[in-house]
């Protein structure tokens, strides 16, 4: 990948592009060289105001609610084109905005993006009410309406898919968009504003405001004229954003931390279960909140496995994400840097064994940190228990199923999990009894937009893709006419 110039971000709104009112901007900055590459409007209340306004009066013109779902469709199909047309450029924004290698953007972020901006496409006219036979004399019907003004947050790991999740839905179902990207990663959300006007679509309808959380998302939670908040983030900041929508009455969808579980059964092909193991833990650096960090093991290949683990892992190929052989770049800044140093420190002081990694990695000033693996710890350790958010991995004994189901089950999560067996009857049994939003066997991470994802417990509640997430972005209404 080579190095190209990235212009100096602006607010979009209205089909406009602004200066923050105060004239405020923030550093972007390239996480594996520390650098800064551009600096983006840094939005107030004021913008979020005028964002906010300005996608009311879209939704309440009929610019795009009033439109068919067909017709709607049309132009998400059209969005969906240009990000395939414009592959290169936003694989590159995606990996010099996160630090995520090169062919990762390629293959996952930029693919996924299309993908779901093409499967609500096909969705959009789908969404139809229906008759309900009733004993009144009356014809009794719904109708799936828009909910109106939508709030998109989004997090700093997956800029490009995780909006894509959120906005596709919601303007398939008719709405109007306000998104605030991650302040640390706001790059392809500017780019993508662009291409919805390329595609057609009106001017207000998708609006972006870059800037803080606590600022300018924190607006946008309380702004009176949102009506649903689309969030996906930490469990911390997701209690806040719903307990605000809570004092305002707002529907909301919250993604939010994991700490998933993957179980390796004893029948389990090894060699197979070894390659989704190391890409549960360290697939973006380990910055992913379906990741994979607690490898429970059956105790009669555990010492086998984290043999072979301790020869695999350090031959990950871990550098420049602008190199298309590396598989593991920097974390996304140096406080999630920080975060996983300060945890595998913990992990020594809990009494655990670093099998492999557990330092960071010197290289042309990013923030590098090697795949870690650790044994021996407690399950009450707060390295297994707590959600960690980089490249290590965790590695439990047990001894009988009710075990690993318990041990699975034993932390606030619930947002994935994944069980290794060549035992169809065990794998649909555990995956029955595992308390996750999703369940991936004999491998991890499959996944797709007409497969809907979510958690349960401290992992939110609503769900991203499918026509689980369409539906959450209408309302219903009953409409009863009398025939007498």
């Amino acid at each position: 990948m080579t190095t190209f110039e990235i212009e100096p971000g602006r607010l979009f709104i209205g089909g406009q592009w602004r200066e923050a009112a105060d004239g405020a901007r923030t550093e972007v900055v390239d996480p594996s060289r520390g650098t800064v590459v551009t600096t983006v409007a840094e939005a107030g209340a004021a913008d979020v105001d005028a964002a906010v306004r300005a996608a009311r009066e879209a939704y309440e013109d009929g610019s795009w609610s009033g439109l068919s779902g067909r017709e709607r469709g049309r132009v998400l199909h059209r969005v969906a084109e240009l990000i395939r047309e414009n592959a290169d450029d936003i694989a590159r924004l995606e990996s010099l905005d996160v630090g995520k290698p090169i062919t990762l953007a390629h293959a996952v972020d930029v693919t996924n993006a299309a993908n779901d901006y093409e499967h609500f496409a096909a969705l959009a006219h789908s969404l139809h009410g229906s008759h309900r036979d009733t004993p009144m004399n009356a014809l009794a019907y719904t109708r799936r309406e828009p909910l109106g003004v939508v709030a998109a947050i989004t997090p700093f790991n997956f800029p490009l898919i995780l909006a894509g999740s959120k906005i596709a839905p919601a303007l398939a179902a008719g709405n109007t968009v306000v998104h605030k990207p991650a302040d640390e990663t706001p790059l392809s959300a500017l780019y993508m504003a662009e291409l919805f006007r390329r595609a057609g679509v009106p001017d207000g309808v998708v609006n972006v405001v870059t800037g803080a959380g606590p600022v300018a998302g924190e607006a946008l939670l309380r702004h009176s004229g949102v009506d649903k908040i689309a969030f996906t983030g930490s469990t911390a900041v997701g209690r806040h954003a719903a307990s605000v929508a809570g004092e305002n009455l707002k529907p909301v969808t919250m993604e939010l931390g994991g700490n998933a579980a993957h179980i390796v059964f004893e029948d389990a092909d090894l060699e197979q279960a070894v390659g989704a193991i190391i890409k549960a833990f360290v697939f973006n650096s380990g910055q992913f909140c379906m990741g994979g960090p607690r490898l429970l093991v059956a105790r009669s290949v555990h010492s086998t496995l984290l043999g072979i683990l301790e020869q695999a892992v350090p031959g990950v190929p871990l550098g420049d994400p602008r190199q298309p052989e590396t598989v593991v770049g920097p974390m996304a800044g140096e406080r999630h840097l920080k975060k996983v140093e300060e945890y595998v420190e913990l992990a020594r002081k809990e009494g655990g064994r670093i099998v492999c990694g557990g330092e960071r990695l010197d290289l042309d000033g990013g923030y590098y940190y090697k795949p870690t693996v650790i044994a021996d710890l407690p399950n009450d350790s707060r390295v297994i228990q707590e959600e960690i958010f980089g490249p290590v991995l965790t590695v439990q004994p047990f001894d009988s199923e009710d075990e690993a189901v318990r041990l699975a089950n034993s932390t606030p999560y619930g947002l994935a999990s994944g069980i290794q067996t060549s035992n169809l009857a065990r794998a649909h049994r555990v995956a029955d009894r595992l308390q996750a939003g999703i369940v991936w066997v004999n491998d991890w991470a499959m996944l797709d937009p007409a497969v809907p994802f979510g958690g349960v417990k401290d992992s939110g509640f609503g769900r991203e893709y499918g026509p689980e997430a369409l539906a959450s972005y209408t309302k219903v209404k009953s409409v009863v006419v009398s025939l007498g």
